[in-house]
């Protein structure tokens, strides 16, 4: 009787957006951890290597979230986007060095994952880095054993917009996504949450405004992951 109160008890302190959930899906950079640092620090290394000038840190970090092809044509111009797969490797081997140590947890994000986890709901990870990286990340910080499933770019042939991560998550766990809820900070994860079939719940920790997520109608927004889990 214990156990179930106890469970009970999770259950009324965890946000009614998710609460009947089978499985919740987070993305990993701006809504669970802040590796922004690194990604500046690679991103840069990666444009130097290809001739070309550094770009600015704000212009960097609104780019996070997107596939490296993809964030060179913004950061460099389309023109340079056929090079994309030299500027992919001079990015991952810097990444190899500084990438997993520069990320941060953002608050409260340790506590949500341990808590949903002991409340019975099934979780995942589904991010456009390497799933290598995201599953250092969680080890390090103790929390990968509260992860059910991650899904990184280098699981799936299309990156975030596009459904795929979320589809092989939700595929993993046998759970039909119209049980599953997204968590995310961009527009990018609000569109795959939504060619998914899957609510989506958005966190302001990213650099998207909230006025952007409007048009998705995502069960909540939240100023960060730490809401999900009263404190």
């Amino acid at each position: 009787m214990a156990d179930t109160d106890h469970r009970m008890n999770t259950r009324l302190a965890i946000h009614h957006a998710i609460a009947d959930a089978r499985a919740v899906f987070f993305d990993f950079d701006f809504t669970l951890a802040d590796s922004s640092t690194g990604v500046v620090v690679c991103m840069n290394h990666a444009l130097s290597c290809l001739g070309l000038p550094p770009a600015p840190e704000d212009a960097i970090r609104r780019t996070i979230g997107l596939d490296l092809i993809t964030v060179l044509g913004i950061l460099a111009g389309e023109e340079w986007k056929p090079r994309g797969r030299e500027f992919l490797r001079h990015f991952t081997r810097k990444a190899d060095d500084v990438m997993v140590a520069s990320t941060v947890f953002l608050p409260g994000a340790g506590r949500v994952l341990r808590t949903l986890h002991g409340a019975g709901y099934r979780l995942g990870v589904v991010s456009t880095k390497y799933r290598r990286r995201v599953e250092e990340a969680l080890e390090r910080d103790e929390l990968l054993g509260f992860v059910d499933v991650v899904v990184g770019s280098d699981d799936v042939p299309r990156p975030k917009p596009a459904p795929d991560g979320l589809l092989r998550a939700a595929d993993a766990l046998g759970i039909a996504t119209a049980d599953c809820v997204f968590v995310g900070d961009s527009e990018v994860d609000a569109k795959a949450a939504r060619d998914a079939g899957m609510d989506f719940v958005a966190v302001l920790t990213g650099t998207t405004p909230a006025e952007t997520f409007a048009g998705y109608a995502p069960r909540a927004v939240l100023a960060g992951v730490g809401e999900i889990v009263a404190g």
